[in-house]
């Protein structure tokens, strides 16, 4: 696998941290239904990425990779959670949860598929576009 995967981190991390400004100043607005797809989308997306990459880059390390998109998974599930209301906080929480346990055995099936991690890639930046977007015209 290609080293230059990396840069795939980055870009996740700071599409997810516009994501959240933007969010912010609008959470008053947006109901809860809508929040809790965002959230599950955040969550969802940042675990997908994050075990996909890593366990691209090591596959030796599954258990790792697992516990670190399990993390950031549900971390990211919380923080946007927490700009609405409690249940979707769990809602976050627990969709993080599953995405960071299934995302290295995606990754692992997926191994030595650059073109698969870019269409992920492109699938989790269009879904945060569009969490966006259905915020913005709320």
């Amino acid at each position: 696998m290609p080293e230059w995967i990396v840069i795939f981190y980055p870009i996740n991390f700071l599409s997810a941290y516009v994501l959240y400004i933007f969010l912010y100043n609008r959470r008053k607005r947006i109901g809860y239904h809508l929040g809790m797809n965002i959230t599950m989308v955040a969550s969802g997306g940042l675990a997908l990425g994050t075990g996909i990459i890593f366990i691209s880059l090591y596959p030796f390390y599954f258990l790792e990779a697992t516990l670190l998109s399990v993390i950031i998974g549900c971390l990211s599930g919380v923080l946007f959670g927490k700009l609405f209301d409690y249940q979707t906080l769990l809602t976050g929480f627990i969709t993080g949860l599953m995405m960071g346990i299934m995302a290295p055995m995606v990754g692992a099936a997926a191994l030595e598929g650059v073109m698969f991690l870019i269409m992920i890639e492109a699938f989790i930046i269009s879904c945060f576009c569009l969490a966006a977007s259905s915020a913005y015209k709320t």
